[in-house]
């Protein structure tokens, strides 16, 4: 049924592999690489260049043809104006769920079944459907449903937990079923030298490590705010832009003997709030409330039927699994978690677990801060 797939290649390792899993699976393979920055920006730090030429030595050695598609216009408009928005109100956004959901879950999908007349596209993270790694279980009727992989340190399906129906019906998984370091071996023995140690990249990927701060500079006005010891009211230092920290962050202030780290940013005085030594109880909260769900499938028979839905929540993907109550609300959802966590952020992705399935997720707008201390 699937025999033309189109593949992501991204110039690493994972998506490299994933083609020629599906190469030595008989699909007739198409490499797309995805331009998604103007590197021509003075500012844009980006690899853009040498990611493409990683991506042009596998497709040789693989032997498929490479097609360089831009989507720039759409990654400002649905990715970078979003993040920049959120940044100024205060927000903590995640760029990489925005690009999986209208980049490559989108944009990519429809050009390559438009233009390529492809019958699935693959990819090279670390997930699973239940359609199968090369959707080899695919029913006309049935969802897909979104899927943990073997390697649960490297699962990205909370990346993926926004991802539309109709793309996801339609992807191909190739190392659902792999280590990473199975995923290294494979390249190394089949000659892809060039990528098969090469490091992974996430988030903002044009902007170099650590360069963030200086970066955003150049797209948000700096306002200088002070840090404010929320236990005393106390002005501990000066900050020099709100959206340049995050909940949890640690703030370097000089001349005291407690480290401090963010507990609140306040967009009207554009003050941030802080408190002394990162266990401090105001940072750990176990309610939070979602902008509207959603959900990979349905929405979960739990909630419609009994209003509440135990399930595992994460807003870390590096993070363990916590388990929570859900329960909608008028806007969204109000999430109780079993235990608190620390640095709990509004912006963030509130995505939920049950059964190795990622249910789907939803941003989450406002926490229930805890100052009884």
């Amino acid at each position: 049924m699937f025999r033309k797939v189109a593949v992501g290649i991204s110039g690493g390792v994972d998506s490299a592999v994933a083609a020629l899993l599906l190469k030595r699976a008989n699909y007739q393979v198409e490499g797309v690489f995805m331009r998604n920055w103007d590197s021509n920006y003075e500012s844009g730090l980006c690899s853009d260049e040498k990611d493409f030429e990683d991506a042009s030595f596998v497709c040789r050695k693989l032997d498929i043809p490479l097609h360089k598609v831009y989507f720039i216009k759409e990654y400002w408009n649905e990715v970078f104006a979003v993040l920049l928005k959120e940044y100024e109100t205060g927000l903590t956004p995640n760029p990489d769920i925005l690009c999986n959901r209208y980049i490559k879950f989108d944009s990519f999908f429809e050009h390559c079944r438009n233009n390529l007349a492809v019958d699935a596209i693959a990819t090279g993270h670390y997930a699973n459907t239940s359609f199968g790694p090369y959707l080899e279980r695919y029913k006309d009727d049935e969802e897909a449903k979104l899927l943990q992989p073997l390697d649960l340190y490297k699962d990205q399906t909370f990346f993926l937990s926004q991802v539309k129906q109709f793309s996801l019906r339609k992807c191909m998984f190739p190392l659902a079923n792999l280590l990473k370091s199975q995923v290294r071996e494979i390249a190394r023995k089949e000659g892809l030298l060039r990528v098969a140690d090469k490091r992974d990249s996430t988030g903002i990927c044009f902007i170099g490590k650590n360069k963030f701060k200086k970066f955003i500079e150049d797209f948000i006005q700096t306002r200088k705010g002070q840090f404010i010891d929320i236990d005393n009211g106390k002005v501990v230092g000066e900050h020099s832009g709100i959206h340049k920290w995050t909940v949890g962050q640690r703030c370097c202030l000089k001349d005291w003997k407690d480290a401090y780290f963010v507990f609140k940013k306040d967009m009207t005085t554009n003050n941030i709030y802080v408190v002394p030594g990162t266990k401090h109880p105001a940072l750990w909260n176990n309610i939070c409330f979602t902008e509207t769900p959603h959900w990979i499938c349905q929405m979960p028979v739990e909630i419609k039927e009994n209003h509440v839905l135990h399930c595992y929540f994460r807003f870390q993907h590096t993070k363990p699994l916590v388990s929570c109550r859900v329960v909608t609300n008028s806007e969204g959802l109000t999430i109780l978690l079993d235990e608190p966590l620390r640095a709990l952020t509004e912006g963030q992705y509130a995505v939920f677990y049950k059964d190795g399935e990622c249910l789907g997720s939803a941003k989450m707008k406002s926490i229930c801060h805890n100052l009884n201390f």
